[in-house]
């Protein structure tokens, strides 16, 4: 890949769409569900939920983050044997994919999601810090169709020449550097100072960009350390503002989560949780890292790998009811799509994206993702648990190149949202989660930042002791 120069007035939508979602029209529910105003979603959750204190959650719904400007939650929709209904975070992404998957909410504004983010979150941030000296530039190592999306849109916005630069880990031509806590990219035989910078970069985004930088940074590296991109802080992050959260009836829901687990003490929390659980490396994304265990040859696979860090997370396990996880708070399974003619029910999660504005974090887009294999009432012995369980679309070709199965992707369209079981509620709530998520990685992220705006690396180890990790993060 080569760095490209984009100009404004180039936008092709067909470019930065997966062909069936831009042809798709989206639902009437979805698009009502964008439309709501603030106000309007308060009223709605509180009066479902009338112990939340509707004061604090207007608060919450105002929040003007320091640093996570864009975020993406994966959510479960999950019940239990009682018939309560919720959706639960498996996990936070600070690189969020979800443009190309998403609908047009209004088909005559043809950037979409991309020109949203541009103007209502990128725009406003930087007329604040009043930087104009640099270039403009997104720097990318996966989903060349979105990052490329996002530099059109931003050269459109500031009519101006964007540097779209391929920055992969451990690459092996130099496209960027770091001089005087500048980034600057390379165009031929010249570096090109930069002012402002999109990353989407998704692979240890740490061990090649700075924690401080004086290039404004969306969003910086900090918000994946401090629970964006690493599962570990993001738990501890979730648990703290938890605390806080208390006295108004409000929390974010997750499967129970034991952290800074080591390899040897993993059967140990697997056998507490039932002999079923999820174990995840903390840091990977994209599906990979994540290992379902329903059974010992799971467990006893799992052992036999070698892992390149030293600590792990283990959750509780949402499966079918028949065989779940069970934890200090019941037995959680999931909903899964409406039958199909055939019967079967499928996994599904659904990625929910939102993005700080001058009134507050909101939606940007939605989409939903289902296992390759129906959801059974018994797993069949020498069936593989994450061919039911397992959601993510990315995966690597025989060259080790990123690729997406959009066979499984369900759209917000009037074809696939019949299938997935939810109603309006259903998204307000996974819109409340995941601005709670977002909050709580913000306020880690200032926590760990110190008064010079670099890493408190001693409080950071306090918090997440992987000297592996440690050693990766690039701090100057």
């Amino acid at each position: 890949m080569r760095v490209e120069l984009i100009n404004p007035g180039q936008f092709e939508p067909e470019n930065h769409w997966y062909e069936k979602s831009f042809s798709a029209t989206i639902h009437p529910m979805v698009n009502y569900f964008f439309s709501l105003d603030k106000e309007r979603l308060i009223k709605r959750y509180c009066h479902l939920h009338p112990a939340v204190s509707r004061r604090k959650l207007s608060q919450i719904l105002s929040y003007q983050p320091r640093y996570y400007f864009l975020s993406g939650a994966d959510l479960l929709h999950v019940t239990t044997e009682k018939g309560k209904r919720q959706m639960v975070v498996i996990e936070s992404n600070s690189c969020p994919s979800g443009q190309k998957s998403m609908p047009l909410l209004n088909e005559f504004n043809e950037s979409g999601g991309y020109k949203a983010f541009i103007e209502q979150t990128v725009k406003p941030t930087a007329a604040a810090k009043r930087k104009k000296e640099g270039a403009l530039a997104v720097l990318y190592d996966k989903n060349y169709m979105e990052a490329s999306g996002y530099a059109h849109a931003l050269a459109d916005s500031f009519n101006e020449k964007v540097y779209l630069v391929p920055f992969y880990d451990q690459q092996d031509d130099e496209t960027v550097q770091v001089v005087d806590h500048f980034i600057e990219v390379r165009w031929g035989n010249e570096w090109v100072k930069t002012r402002m910078v999109f990353r989407y970069l998704t692979q240890k985004p740490w061990n090649r960009l700075p924690v401080y930088s004086k290039t404004i940074i969306f969003n910086p590296v900090i918000t994946c350390l401090a629970g964006g991109r690493n599962k570990m802080i993001a738990a501890k992050a979730y648990s703290m503002y938890n605390a806080e959260l208390l006295e108004h009836h409000l929390s974010i829901h997750t499967p129970e989560t034991i952290w800074d687990v080591s390899k040897a003490e993993i059967p140990l929390w697997v056998n507490k949780l039932g002999g079923k659980a999820v174990v995840k490396i903390p840091y990977s994304n994209a599906g990979q890292g994540v290992y379902t265990i329903v059974n010992k040859k799971e467990l006893a696979d799992f052992m036999a790998m070698d892992f390149h860090y030293d600590k792990f997370i283990v959750q509780s396990l949402i499966g079918n009811y028949h065989w779940s996880s069970t934890g200090t708070s019941g037995k959680f399974y999931h909903v899964g799509t409406v039958p199909d003619k055939k019967g079967g029910s499928y996994v599904l999660d659904f990625r929910m994206m939102i993005h700080a504005t001058p009134q507050g974090y909101r939606p940007l887009n939605i989409y939903s993702r289902r296992a390759k294999l129906p959801l059974p009432d018994q797993l069949e012995a020498g069936a593989h648990s994450w061919d039911v369980l397992g959601t993510n679309l990315s995966y690597k070709g025989e060259k080790g190149e990123w690729k997406s199965d959009t066979t499984r992707l369900l759209l917000m369209d009037r074809k696939d949202f019949n299938k997935l079981g939810i109603g309006l509620d259903d998204l307000i709530d996974g819109y409340i989660q995941t601005v709670l998520t977002a909050i709580a990685i913000d306020k880690m992220a200032q926590q760990i930042i110190n008064t010079k705006r670099r890493l408190n690396r001693k409080l950071f180890r306090s918090l997440n002791d992987d000297e592996t990790l440690l050693s990766e993060i690039l701090l100057a």
